[in-house]
């Protein structure tokens, strides 16, 4: 449908009862509606309170409606919300009607789809808004809230404008074939496109630290049987989450909850016991331990106080690192600690998993190493997820090749060519290219009412 006449609606609240729902439209209906429901016209952001008459003449509930006058709406059309008391029938009723006035049934994602149809939000910031409305931890609400307000669109459009102006100096001379890129121009692309690799270079980096403020820290804990990883779990969880036996070998799968650490979002993930000699079910337990060490961000490393280090697998030992590692010496009711030599990390923190002692001196010890994965970020942080990647990726790779173009003397065409690639790469981030088949599958990601 056109969208001047496709008005769509949508329940924007949670289903269940509550205090209030939400019920929004959006399109060149609303006014329409509006006048209907209320017998005058509306006063744009001024809240009505009444009664919602619906078209059959039922009073449905005491709502407050406000209108939102496109462009200055959430997705640059005309809108209406309604806010009715939080029963489910209610809001189910309401938006019966409002389906029944002429709107349709949103897709999921479809008014933030229109905000970016419409200009009001480009695709980094549609993207913010399903990672605010997702988000686990304060540093990834932070993030996503600095994208919303256009963090990583500004550092694109830095960087979009600095490479038209050396496309713009390239592609002067493709009108003159005959005549070489004077010494002078072609050194002053060269340093602008060297900028312009470095600034890709450095959004390329915060891909990892954007996957771990969506997804949390993977954070494996290690250790040989019965040092106390479950009752650690259980301790950090706070509450009974793993099987707990004096028994050694109990856990034979690894068990994954996430927590809430000081500001981040923490992937806890116990795993069998690293025995040594181990019968064929404990095997395959210890084999999905080393599949989820090769994924891990950081390391619990728990030992038991009083037993003598263990030997880890060579696989084990060659992931563990000082930035990556916090070693747990467990069970500290049943005797000293005494600290061995050799330790893959020099942050060690006495706890017992049974009483709770030293428990927030391992909470302070991971809230240190989960941030030291974000020192770089600066005061803005920028995150991309994996789709900016491979587009940033392919613009690397066309900056890279003009650069050597350049360097050999090369067609300036082809240069040209290589940083229009670029350029498109860098359009593909912010939605300037339209590719209707990409949209469709990231608004589909959406919630519906939003």
């Amino acid at each position: 449908m056109d969208s001047a006449i496709d008005t769509i609606a949508a329940l924007s609240t949670p289903v269940g009862t509550s205090a209030i729902a939400v019920v929004r439209a959006s399109g060149a209906l609303c006014l329409e509606i509006y006048q209907s429901l209320f017998g005058k016209a509306p006063t744009p952001r001024l809240a009505h309170h009444g009664d919602y008459r619906a078209s059959s003449g039922e009073v449905l509930d005491d709502v407050v409606a406000i209108y939102f006058a496109g462009p200055h709406s959430y997705s640059g059309e005309d809108t209406l919300e309604i806010s009715s008391h939080g029963n489910p029938f209610i809001a189910q009723k309401i938006l019966e009607d409002l389906l029944q006035r002429g709107c349709r049934a949103a897709e999921p994602g479809e008014f933030t789809r229109r905000a970016f149809t419409n200009g009001r939000l480009d695709l980094t910031q549609a993207e913010a808004v399903i990672d605010l409305i997702h988000a686990r931890s304060e540093r990834a609400l932070r993030a996503a809230n600095q994208q919303l307000r256009g963090s990583l669109g500004r550092h694109l459009s830095e960087l979009t404008e600095e490479l038209l102006g050396a496309l713009a100096r390239i592609e002067a001379y493709i009108d003159f074939p005959d005549e070489d890129l004077p010494r002078e121009d072609r050194s002053i692309v060269i340093a602008a496109i060297e900028r312009i690799g470095r600034g890709t270079e450095r959004l390329l980096a915060t891909q990892h630290y954007g996957t771990l403020l969506r997804d949390g820290i993977k954070t494996v804990i290690l250790g040989e049987p019965n040092a106390g990883k479950s009752s650690l779990l259980n301790r950090l969880v706070g509450r009974d989450r793993a099987l707990v036996s004096a028994e050694p070998g109990t856990t034979r799968d690894f068990i994954e909850e996430r927590i809430t650490i000081g500001p981040h979002c923490i992937r806890l993930i116990d795993t069998a016991g690293l025995n040594p000699a181990p019968a064929a079910l404990e095997k395959l337990g210890i084999e999905k331990t080393v599949e989820r060490a090769a994924e891990a961000d950081l390391f619990l490393l728990v030992f038991e106080v009083g037993r003598p280090v263990p030997v880890l697998p060579s696989v084990i030992r060659e992931r563990l690192t000082p930035e990556n590692t916090i070693v747990v010496f467990n069970k500290t009711d049943l005797g000293p600690l005494v600290i061995p030599e050799g330790l893959p990390s020099p942050t060690v923190v006495a706890v017992s998993a049974l009483t709770g002692a030293g428990l927030g001196n391992l909470l302070e010890a991971v809230t240190a190493h989960a941030e030291a994965f974000g020192l770089n970020q600066g005061d803005e942080v920028i995150a991309i997820n994996a789709r900016h990647a491979e587009a940033l990726a392919r613009a690397k790779a066309c900056l890279a090749s003009a650069l050597h173009k350049l360097r050999d003397h090369g067609p300036v065409e082809l240069i040209a060519s290589d940083l229009r690639g670029a350029l498109d790469a860098f359009g593909e981030v912010g939605g300037r290219i339209d590719n209707e088949r990409m949209l469709d599958y990231l608004f589909a990601t959406f919630c519906i009412g939003k």
